[in-house]
This record gives C-alpha cells, structure tokens and sequence, in this order.
C-alpha cells in the first residue's frame, strides 16, 4: 500500500522528539546486522511500513524478509534480516516493531475470522474502531488476513443510525435526504427490528445494517428482505458464534473486534554488532 513520508515522520517524531540521546554512546561508524524474531505464531503483515520506518531514517538499512506479507509464521520463526550502521538499526528498532506487530496482530485475528465462515456466501468487514492515527493501516492488514473492509470513513458512505433517524422524523425522510445529497455513495440504514427492516426496505436503502438481532431473527429478516437489499449484521459477534450467524444467508458481518481488541504480536529484534 501507498505509505506517506508524512505519516512515517510523524510516527517517528512520537519517539525520537529532538533525537536519540541513548544511541550516542555506539560509535557512530559501527555497522550491525539484526534479526526480527516471533515469539508467538502469527499472520505477518506491515512489510512496507517497517521498511519505511528505517528508509526514511537512513536508506543505506538493507532489509531481507524471510516471511512473505501476508504468510504464516510460526512461533520463533525469523522474519527478516537487517544491515546497517548500529545507530540506525537502534533507533528505528521501537517504531519499526510497534508497526510490525500491530498491523500483524490485525491480521491475524482477521485470517482466524475468515477461516471461521469459509465455504460460505459472507464477507467479515471491519468498523472505523481503529487505533488513532493507523485506520488505513490496520484496514490494510485486515484485508491482509483475508477480510474486508467498511467504509474507510464518514465521507466514503452514509449510515443511518437511530440518532439520525429521530433527528430527520423516520427512516424514510432519513433515506430520502440521503438521496437528495446527491453523492454517488452507498446508503445504509441501520435497524433494531423487523419493522424498521421493512421500512428501510420500502425507502431504497441499498444495505441495511441488523443491529444486535437474536439468530432466529436474522433468519426472519432475510426471508422478510428477499434479496432486496444486503443485509450486514453487527453487534455482539465473536469467534465462537460468527459462523451460526452466516449460516442464517446474510451477506455481511462486521467485527469491530478485528481491529479495536487486538493483542500485539510478540516480536523481538536481536542486533549483533560487526567487528
């Protein structure tokens, strides 16, 4: 993916402020090769970004992955290599990890959320409960462990929601100005019973978003929707019961799991100084 200096500046400026006091006691012509480790297995993912992090610090880092982006890793497997004067190595070694471990975490509870609904007509989306200042990135590393995406934010597409349909007066007006914005963008309505299904449905929602619905209700509302419209559940959903939820024939199912509930991956990177 497409990586702006800008962000990988200031991601760096986060931790180096006016510079890295500690790496000055290594002698500034010492050369040092590291290795970046996994203590834990894990679907691998933020490539690009951990490259970033040392070619904008110092583009004389050489890096050699072991791990293709979006492969398997095993626990205490290598990742990759790296070769470089010491002071660089050390001082992008905390970002560069930060990255790499985060965006490998998204990754892999995606991959487990997608092998959990394979064979099936679904697609898991992720939500905008993304960490500050990374939603593009940890939306990446979910298509990266076999998932998709929602919207990327409040301008790429409209949901309506319980707050907007009390401020327009009903579902129908809150389609119906939706409409007359005139954007070329998806609109979604999201409901919290049958009822308001069908009046989503009969105002042309394009997709409506099943908030909280018990099973038998989401079996209820695709047979009410007939295809009509998509219909995306959301709302309490987690490993254990994503799977009897695509059974029911909706087509989406969003998990702000994917990205709000991550656990790092264990990384570790072991640098050898070259005599």
């Amino acid at each position: 993916m497409l990586i702006h200096s800008a962000d990988i500046e200031r991601l760096l400026e986060e931790d180096i402020g006016a510079g890295d006091v500690t790496v000055l006691i290594v002698p500034q012509q010492t050369r040092a090769t590291a290795e970046v480790i996994t203590r834990e297995a894990a679907v691998l993912c933020g490539q690009s970004w951990f490259d970033a992090v040392f070619d904008h610090l110092d583009p004389s880092v050489r890096i050699q992955w072991a791990v293709a982006e979006g492969a398997e890793a095993a626990a205490g497997g290598l990742l990759c290599r790296l070769e470089g004067p010491a002071r660089s190595l050390l001082t992008g070694e905390r970002t560069a990890l930060n990255l790499l471990q985060t965006l490998s975490a998204t990754a892999t509870i995606a991959r487990r959320y997608a092998q959990a609904v394979a064979g099936l007509a679904v697609q898991i989306l992720d939500t905008r409960k993304t960490i500050p200042g990374l939603r593009k990135a940890q939306k990446y590393a979910v298509r990266c462990g076999g998932c998709h995406n929602h919207r990327m934010g409040l301008y790429d597409g409209i949901l309506i929601k319980e707050n907007h349909i009390l401020a327009a007066g009903s579902i129908a007006r809150a389609v119906t100005q939706a409409r007359d914005l005139g954007a070329d963008i998806p609109v979604e309505v999201e409901v919290e019973t049958l009822d308001q299904l069908a009046q989503a449905i009969e105002a042309g929602a394009e997709r409506v978003l099943l908030d909280n619905f018990e099973l038998e209700s989401m079996r209820q509302a695709v047979a009410l929707n007939a295809g009509r419209a998509k219909l995306e559940v959301s709302g309490n959903v987690d490993l254990a019961s994503i799977r009897a939820i695509a059974e029911t024939g909706v087509d989406f199912i969003s998990v702000g799991g994917l990205t709000k509930n991550v656990k790092a991956i264990d990384l570790s990177m072991r640098i050898t100084l070259l005599r």
